[in-house]
C-alpha cells in the first residue's frame, strides 16, 4: 500500500524519511506534489489524487500539517480522504505529515487504521557521525555536540554543517572548536529539570547544585523548581510502570501525553538508577519540602540544597 503517515515535528527528520519512502517504493522519477494545509486547501490535494498525469504514470503526493483541519469546517473534505486512503490509487504516493496528532479524533484513528504508520525518529548520534562523516572527532567532542544541540536535529545539522566549515582543511574538531563555535541550546525548563534530574541519578552532587543554579537563572522560583523536579520524578514513575507492561516508548507518550517518544527513551535512561519505591520516597520526599516552603518561614533554596545532600 502506498499511503504513509508520518508524524514529527523536526522538518529535518521528516525530510529524511520522505526521502527513504520515495525511494522504497521506487518513485524517485515521479512527479512530485506538496500541499501544506497551513496554506492550501485540502481539496487541492484531493483533486490531485484523483486525477490521472499525463506527465508521468506515477505521482507522489504529500499533505503537510494534517492536524490543522477542524472536523465540523472540513468535514465533506475528511470523508472524501478517508474513502480515498481506504482504496487508494497504486500510482500514487501518498504521504501525510502531522507535527503532533490527537489520537481520540476520527481523523487520527481513520490515517492510522489504513496508513502506514512510520517511526520518523532519527538517532541524533548517528546522524551527526553520517553528517561529519570524514572529519576526526576528538575524545569528548561527539557529547559535547549532542549535549550542546539537545534534541534539536535542525540545528544538530546546521551546527556540523559549521564545524565542517570550519574545520575542512584539518579535517579534524576538537572540544575548543564546539565550545567556541556551537550556540548551546539551553532548552525550556523541562530539558533543565530533566538534566538536573539525570545529575541526581548519576549522584553527581557538584553538577546537580549547578543544575539547580541555572533553573534559578530562568528566573523560576524556588518553589515552582521543587514542582518541576516532582514531575519529572513522576514521569520517571510512570515510565517505569509502563515500560514493564511491554509498551513502546510511542505508546508510553502517548499514554502519558508527551508530543515525542525521544523524552521517554531518555526518561528510560534514568530508570534504572531507580526502583519504583525509591521513586516514590523521592515523590514524598519534595511533597514534604513543598509543604514546609509554603507553610513555614524557611529559605526554600535551603530546602533544595539539603535535598539534593542529603540523596548521596
Amino acid at each position: 500500500m502506498n499511503s504513509y503517515l508520518l508524524e514529527n515535528s523536526d522538518e529535518v527528520a521528516i525530510n529524511d524519511a520522505i526521502q527513504k519512502v520515495i525511494k522504497k517504493n521506487n518513485f524517485e522519477n515521479a512527479l512530485i506534489s506538496t500541499y501544506d494545509l497551513e496554506e492550501n486547501s485540502l481539496t487541492n490535494a484531493l483533486e490531485d489524487l484523483d486525477t490521472y498525469s499525463f506527465l508521468s504514470p506515477k505521482k507522489v503526493i504529500i499533505i503537510k500539517n494534517i492536524e490543522t483541519l477542524k472536523a465540523e469546517e472540513n468535514k465533506d473534505e475528511l470523508e472524501h480522504l478517508y474513502k480515498y486512503i481506504a482504496k487508494p490509487n497504486q500510482d500514487n504516493l501518498l504521504i501525510v505529515v502531522a507535527k503532533k496528532l490527537n489520537n481520540t479524533l476520527k481523523m487520527t484513528k481513520e490515517l492510522k487504521k489504513n496508513l502506514t504508520v512510520l517511526n520518523v525518529e532519527l538517532n541524533l548520534s548517528d546522524f551527526a557521525k553520517k553528517e561529519l562523516a570524514g572529519y576526526i572527532l576528538e575524545n569528548g567532542a561527539m557529547k559535547m555536540l549532542l549535549d550542546y544541540c539537545k534534541d534539536d536535529l535542525t540545528k544538530l545539522k546546521n551546527e556540523c554543517r559549521k564545524l565542517k566549515d570550519y574545520a575542512y582543511q584539518e579535517k579534524k574538531i576538537t572540544v575548543t572548536d564546539i565550545e567556541n563555535l556551537v550556540v548551546v541550546k539551553l532548552g525550556d525548563s523541562k530539558d533543565l529539570t530533566f538534566a538536573f534530574v539525570r545529575s541526581l541519578a548519576e549522584k553527581n552532587k557538584k553538577d546537580a547544585l549547578k543544575k539547580y543554579k541555572e533553573l534559578l537563572d530562568y528566573n523560576i522560583e524556588p518553589i515552582a523548581i521543587i514542582g518541576l523536579i516532582a514531575s519529572q520524578i513522576r514521569i520517571m514513575y510512570q515510565v517505569k510502570v509502563l515500560e514493564k507492561e511491554g509498551l513502546s516508548n510511542r505508546s508510553i507518550a502517548d499514554k502519558l501525553g508527551e508530543k515525542s517518544d525521544y523524552r521517554i527513551a531518555k526518561t528510560k535512561e534514568l530508570t534504572r538508577y531507580y526502583s519504583e519505591d525509591e521513586l516514590l520516597k523521592l515523590m514524598i520526599e519534595l511533597e514534604k519540602i513543598d509543604l514546609k516552603a509554603k507553610s513555614q518561614d524557611v529559605d526554600c533554596n535551603f530546602l533544595i540544597d539539603m535535598f539534593i545532600l542529603n540523596l548521596f
